[in-house]
């Protein structure tokens, strides 16, 4: 049984001894054996989904619960990558400070001055690092196999990092605008392939005004299909109440039940 008193140093230490136990190719249980990078992946991406909706729902002891099975992620690929002589958790940890080190100076280099566009300023630590080959582009260390809203928005940042932006809100607003009424235009067309790129060019466009706003689209959205839901269901157990299915209800009656909705859930929503 694993002490629970240890110091938080050891106890680091015991979840890199837990982990190795799991992975011993003579004693470890056969399911941890059979995983790689690959199959983890997408235990990886679930728990740090789950850390996010503990934050959005403020719920502290949920957050702890899921740092700590991220956390887990991080030590059991480390493991993975130190059963093929890559490198080790010890390393990772390294790899983090001096990198936080490296991008901060104006915290942790008493000769430099706080700079006043630090999200600039990081961009270029990051390419310095990367040391990007001559003729690749700035944008070629966005990876592509990420959700569409992050990667737009990493791809904006990188290209807004060497002055490649709005300079004014006013302008992101405006082009907004020109896009939604280049789609209305291939919508009265009915050009079914223009169509899909205009309504990339309108969501490439909402996700700009997003950065400019300083708002984060993935999370803007998910609060937005979380509103949706809740008002979805409401209106469905109205109509349960009522004897009635969905199907029974013309539009405006169901519009009216949104309605009813909002108002309803109109503090739950500020």
């Amino acid at each position: 049984m694993h002490n629970k008193k240890l110091p938080h140093k050891a106890r680091i230490e015991e979840l890199l001894s837990i982990v190795a136990s799991l992975r011993n190719p003579d004693t470890g249980c056969q399911w941890h054996l059979s995983q790689d990078f690959s199959s983890i992946a997408s235990y990886t991406i679930e728990e740090a989904y789950e850390v996010l909706e503990a934050i959005e729902k403020s719920d502290m002891p949920a957050l702890r619960d899921e740092l700590g099975d991220l956390l887990f992620q991080v030590v059991y690929h480390a493991r993975l990558a130190e059963e093929k002589q890559e490198f080790d958790f010890n390393d990772v940890v390294a790899t983090a400070c001096e990198k936080m080190v490296r991008r901060h100076p104006q915290v942790f280099d008493t000769g430099v001055i706080t700079t006043t566009n630090l999200p600039k300023t990081w961009e270029q630590h990051k390419r310095e690092e990367r040391k990007l080959p001559a003729g690749q582009s700035v944008l070629s260390t966005v990876e592509s196999k990420q959700p569409a809203i992050n990667q737009a928005y990493k791809l904006q940042k990188k290209a807004s990092s060497v002055g490649f932006d709005w300079d004014n809100l006013q302008a992101v607003i405006d082009k907004l605008d020109e896009e939604i009424s280049e789609l209305k235009d291939e919508i009265r067309s009915n050009n079914h392939s223009r169509i899909v790129d205009e309504l990339g060019d309108v969501l490439f466009s909402c996700i700009n005004l997003a950065r400019h706003l300083q708002v984060n689209p993935e999370r803007s959205l998910r609060k937005t299909n979380q509103r949706f839901s809740r008002r979805f269901a409401y209106i469905e157990q109205q109509l349960e109440m009522s004897g009635l299915s969905m199907e029974e209800c013309s539009l405006a009656e169901l519009d009216a039940l949104w309605d009813q909705a909002k108002n309803y859930y109109s503090k739950l929503d500020v």
